[in-house]
């Protein structure tokens, strides 16, 4: 019945209509059950590093699961369910991995600091997804001042393999250049207080410049991943299996996100179904 419910998209209303039992039955039959303990093969790791959110920010209902992952595999080793990302919750999943064994050669994040602190001392990779994402948060995607477009055409030759000397160059000539325009000020009549006139675009240049220096480890091993795509994909696939089932309460949508990242996939063969279950 689990193994319909998780991974068959089987709803209350079908599985009901299977087992012949009432919703409140099924319901609780998932909510008593248990887990197996997921088995682990240790060995040296490129990891990948991220949270997802649900419920609504909002309201106040708002929890996340962070989830470490073998990217060369697509393994799921190390999750932990929490209120909000936190540095401590990083520093967690690293001290569970070490223990069990496992060696972390690198870490691919999305830029929160908590990553890159709570892994310190192992060489740490910006996904350049998120890098780019950083930087339209300052200059949207069709931007309408020639600064704003020449950041953008800057950020998106990372894509590109550009190498980190010719890219920090390139930067180093971009703050020359519009320096002028960055440090604008505008001088508000009423209160006759100044600010940024380029405010978003001044901070999404300040952020290129934090990260400049961890956006090409990845030259160092062909190994490390440039993105953290594989886990985020794999975050889109989960909400969407999640959302086959509505009204679930977040006890019981833990218990699906725990056989999921068991199986490591939405869809798991048979074989990885009878190991988990």
């Amino acid at each position: 019945m689990v193994e319909d419910f998780v991974f068959h998209k089987q709803t209350y209303k079908e599985l009901k209509n299977v087992y012949g039992l009432d919703k409140r039955s099924i319901r609780n039959l998932i909510k008593k059950f248990d887990f197996k303990n997921k088995k682990h093969h240790p060995r040296p790791i490129h990891l990948v590093i991220d949270g997802t959110y649900f419920g609504e920010r909002k309201e106040g209902t708002s929890w996340c699961v962070v989830v470490a992952r073998d990217s060369r595999v697509h393994e799921d080793l190390v999750w932990s369910f929490e209120d909000t990302e936190t540095t401590y919750a990083y520093v967690c999943l690293r001290e569970r991995l070490e223990t069990l064994g496992y060696t972390i050669i690198s870490v691919t994040g999305d830029g929160f600091s908590g990553i890159k602190s709570a892994f310190s001392g192992i060489p740490y990779q910006m996904c350049h997804v998120h890098m780019e994402r950083l930087i339209i948060l300052g200059t949207t995607r069709n931007p309408q001042t020639e600064a704003g477009q020449v950041l953008l055409a800057l950020v998106r030759t990372i894509h590109k393999h550009t190498d980190q000397e010719t890219f920090e160059t390139r930067l180093n000539k971009y703050i020359e250049r519009y320096r002028e325009f960055l440090n604008e000020k505008t001088i508000h009549p009423i209160s006759n207080e100044q600010s940024w006139t380029h405010e978003d675009l001044r901070r999404a240049v300040f952020c290129l410049i934090r990260h400049k220096s961890n956006l090409f480890t990845y030259k160092q091993n062909k190994d490390i991943p440039r993105t953290t795509n594989s886990l985020e994909g794999h975050f889109t696939h989960i909400k969407k299996q999640l959302s086959v089932h509505n009204g679930l309460s977040k006890e019981n949508k833990q218990k699906i996100l725990e056989l999921i990242f068991q199986a490591s996939t939405t869809s798991p063969t048979k074989n990885k179904i009878k190991e988990i279950l």
